[in-house]
């Protein structure tokens, strides 16, 4: 058989792959995924110093009411100190914790409620904290139609002149608990919807929360991933030997479910970060110490040593996927 000279070898082909395959991966460098690693509670020296010893870089802060950080009663000069020792202690702040009700039915609790509000969004603006983590509001008279058109009207009239001056975006963690519509896939589209290209709303993501829900977290979180900007960090256990026997609604009220720490719950949390890793989310992710087995925060000062416990064993857990 004469040979063609105008065929190109089998060799030859591999050879002209394998030098752009090599030539692709010179120029390409390995990037390692560090998104910050925190925890959730309150504002004290200690908690942001141990935090820091922990080997976290991050906390989210909570300021409501009578808080060490009540946004309604720091001056600014007690603002100025207060930023002071967060820079000083080596620890980013990702959020601030507000829940209030936005369009409580009460006129008088809604005024409080948004007065207060707009005090936080200053205060987080003065501290250089980007976000606000909060409940939608909710007004359970309504219907989501109705709610939701209400939120996007108080937002837009009381919350957003102040998110746009002091560059603060407003997050929704999914908390069914508390007056809130942003709870679920379904409340997830009709806000965003509703409030279009908005740069001022979005998600601090909490897949525990759609676990106890029976809703799927991943496939939640992939779905809205463009919208999330704050993690916390919960697990959620399914208890079903007491769920197969007495149903959600179990006699004496026995907990079926309940928040642990991460990698002691039902979450898939390897799935979970390659969602984020995949798009390349570099915010924080902070732990939200609610397992009752290790003395989880509460109040308004220092972390006990039983709640220390449990962010050490968090954060021994979650450092095989988030490097620090």
């Amino acid at each position: 058989m004469q040979n063609n000279p105008h065929a190109v070898s089998r060799r030859a082909v591999l050879s002209s792959l394998a030098a752009g395959a090599a030539a692709s991966a010179q120029k390409r460098e390995p990037r390692e995924w560090k998104p910050r690693l925190g925890i959730l509670g309150p504002y004290t020296e200690a908690n942001l110093a141990f935090a820091h010893e922990a080997g976290f870089n991050n906390m989210i802060l909570g300021s409501s009411p009578h808080s060490a950080l009540d946004a309604a009663a720091l001056d600014d000069e007690q603002i100025r100190k207060i930023k002071g020792t967060i820079e000083r202690s080596g620890i980013h702040v990702s959020a601030l914790q507000v829940t209030q009700n936005h369009i409580a039915g009460d006129p008088e609790r809604r005024g409080r409620d948004n007065a207060y509000f707009v005090k936080s969004i200053e205060l987080a603006g003065k501290l250089g904290v980007p976000y606000i983590g909060t409940a939608s509001g909710k007004d359970p008279k309504k219907s989501l139609a109705q709610q939701v058109e209400e939120i996007v009207r108080v937002y837009t009239e009381k919350y957003f002149p102040a998110c746009e001056k002091y560059h603060v975006r407003l997050l929704w963690e999914p908390w069914p608990g508390g007056p809130n519509v942003a709870t679920s896939p379904a409340g997830y589209e009709a806000l965003f919807k509703a409030f279009g290209n908005s740069p001022f709303v979005g998600l601090q993501y909490d897949p525990s929360h759609l676990v106890w829900q029976m809703m799927d977290p991943i496939q939640t979180a992939r779905d809205f991933v463009d919208k999330i900007y704050d993690v916390h960090l919960k697990d959620t256990q399914i208890r079903w030997p007491i769920l197969r026997h007495g149903g959600i609604h179990p006699v004496d009220g026995a907990d079926w479910w309940r928040f642990r720490l991460p990698g002691l719950g039902s979450i898939d949390w390897p799935a979970f970060f390659t969602v984020l890793q995949e798009v390349g989310y570099t915010g924080a992710m902070s732990v939200e110490h609610e397992d009752d087995l290790y003395d989880p925060p509460g109040g308004d000062g220092d972390f006990t040593e039983g709640c220390k416990t449990g962010f050490r064993m968090a954060h021994r857990y979650l450092r095989q996927y988030v490097p620090v």
